[in-house]
């Protein structure tokens, strides 16, 4: 037996399956509405937390700096670059250059062990 877990909505799918769930009608709308609910807390949209809008912001200035540099920048060089960075660490700069490189606003290339960075 596989140690996966079961979700909610699996288990009343496995509780409407049952003959005696079944056979009882008000069970079988309570488990409906159930379904239904869940349904609509996982089509609900999310709202983007106030730290993601704070760092898109970020990454805004991070895309400035590297596209009037226009060169290669080290993580180091992109904070020196901008007031609004200076203060954040480097691991978090790391970070967000990474979420921008991932929805492919920047590219990365690696020259003797280190990353250099530069927008599309």
């Amino acid at each position: 037996m596989t140690n996966k877990k079961v979700t909610k909505r699996e288990k009343f799918e496995m509780l409407k399956a049952m003959s005696e769930v079944q056979a009882n009608p008000m069970l079988m709308e309570f488990i409906d509405h159930e379904l239904e609910l869940l349904a609509k807390k996982n089509a609900s949209e999310k709202k983007p937390t106030a730290q993601q809008v704070a760092n898109e912001g970020l990454k805004e200035v991070i895309l400035n700096v590297l596209t009037e540099n226009g060169g290669l920048m080290t993580i180091t060089d992109i904070q020196k670059s901008a007031e609004e960075l200076a203060e954040l660490s480097n691991q978090k700069v790391s970070a967000l250059v990474r979420q921008m490189k991932e929805d492919g606003k920047v590219t990365k290339i690696e020259d003797k062990r280190k990353s250099y960075f530069q927008a599309v």
